[in-house]
């Protein structure tokens, strides 16, 4: 099976509580590097949506719009404001 990690996304910019800490989502790489190595809380069943529509786009079964709406549904289940950058 291989996996599409280059996937493009609209971007995403996530703002932590500090607010010097910023990180800019556009593929489903950093999609997936944010939300397993950066995300405050891991137990929130929205996290868990947007870590399964991840994997779901690497493997072909869901699109980046679906994985973008999870990742703005799970930052604002955990209090990471989001800006949404629309093209």
């Amino acid at each position: 099976m291989k996996l599409d990690l280059p996937t493009e996304i609209d971007q995403v910019v996530l703002i932590f509580k500090d607010p010097s800490r910023r990180l800019v989502v556009r593929t489903v790489h950093e999609a997936a590097n944010a939300l397993i190595k950066e995300w405050p809380s891991d137990d929130g069943e929205e996290f868990l949506s947007a870590v399964k529509a991840c994997l779901d786009v690497m493997i072909g079964k869901a699109s980046s719009t679906e994985l973008r709406s999870a990742i703005l549904r799970a930052a604002n289940e955990a209090g990471v404001a989001a800006v949404a950058v629309l093209h």
